[in-house]
């Protein structure tokens, strides 16, 4: 029970990635409530609790389908509705901070052995393939990134190099107990090359997905689910196989349980979103959000610029400081 739970909370906090510095918190409460319930758990019901995706054969070791597609639908759709960020495309948008950026990545990885080898359920030969999938297949997706963003641009970046290890990540997920070590490798590089494409595509439209949610996770873990249905090996997973394994049926198998994932999860989550605006607004005002959300939201900062800090006054009154606040002019003061 534990386990599904941090399964369930990580999907919704993948959306986040797509609508953060904008929506309102407490009708992020509301969605996320409304979209696990309504959403996640019958999802989760078709592929890992007996449902009709699982009898038509499905295969889905750790959530390709169920956590990282059904997110990356769910945020496609909650960032068309909520909309861009008041500045989107009228400026870069930097890393803050890519130390921080790589740290991040590798707990991730860290992390990630316990929901791949933990889909097991045990200290079992499917646990300890899971957990040698999961460390080759993000190297292989890794030294596939390298070699595009070379071919590209010429040089290698860090904040790539994290987004390669978490394409990685995503697109052994649904294979992780499936395939061979050898079939691991492929699977990283290959899914690693759509994802790529994805990223690039998406910085070309005013799709304001901050953590490029439905290229790493959506395109990562549709790819991933896919080369599933083709690398499957009985010999190591002692059931399922794919079509290398003699079974083509199984890549036509896990097409359908994609389109049925990202059709419910999109419909409902536009359905929750709409209704909830009914009650709360779904964002603040364009001169809050210039203050930003950690102030008007929570009153308080993540990062503070010099000396500056904000003293722990009533919400309002934090609030009424902050729009005080007018940018630093030539000669001027904050």
């Amino acid at each position: 029970m534990a386990f599904q739970g941090a399964f369930a909370i990580i999907t919704a906090a993948l959306i986040s990635g797509a609508i953060v510095e904008r929506m309102r918190f407490g009708a992020y409460l509301a969605f996320i409530v409304a979209w696990i319930v309504a959403v996640y758990a019958p999802v989760a019901h078709w592929v890992w609790g007996g449902g009709f995706l699982a009898g038509d054969g499905a295969l889905d070791y750790a959530g390709g389908a169920v956590v990282h597609v059904n997110a990356a639908s769910a945020a496609l759709v909650a960032a068309i509705v909520v909309g861009p960020r008041k500045d989107y495309g009228r400026h870069a948008i930097l890393p803050h901070n890519v130390p921080f950026t790589l740290l991040g990545a590798g707990l991730l990885w860290f992390g990630w052995f316990g929901f791949n080898a933990g889909s097991a359920l045990g200290a079992t030969p499917a646990a300890a393939l899971a957990f040698v999938n999961t460390l080759l297949a993000p190297s292989a997706a890794l030294a596939a990134w390298t070699l595009l963003d070379m071919a590209r641009s010429g040089r290698v970046t860090a904040g790539g190099g994290a987004t390669a290890i978490v394409v990685g990540l995503v697109a052994i997920t649904p294979a992780a107990g499936y395939v061979g070590p050898g079939s691991a490798l492929a699977l990283g590089a290959l899914g690693a090359l759509p994802s790529y494409f994805a990223l690039i595509l998406r910085a070309r439209t005013r799709l304001d997905d901050s953590l490029d949610v439905v290229a790493a996770h959506g395109v990562g873990g549709a790819t991933g689910a896919i080369l599933t249905g083709v690398f499957a090996d009985a010999a190591w997973s002692g059931g399922p196989s794919g079509a290398i394994d003699g079974n083509p049926w199984q890549v036509a198998i896990q097409a359908y349980s994609l389109v049925v994932v990202l059709a419910y999860s999109g419909a409902a989550t536009f359905v929750i979103l709409k209704t909830i605006a009914i009650v709360l607004p779904l964002r603040n005002g364009r001169r809050l959000e210039g203050v930003g959300l950690d102030v008007a939201e929570h009153g308080e900062e993540a990062y503070t610029a010099g000396d500056g800090a904000i003293l722990v006054q009533p919400h309002g009154a934090v609030l009424a400081a902050a729009l005080d606040v007018v940018p630093v002019g030539e000669g001027g003061r904050p």
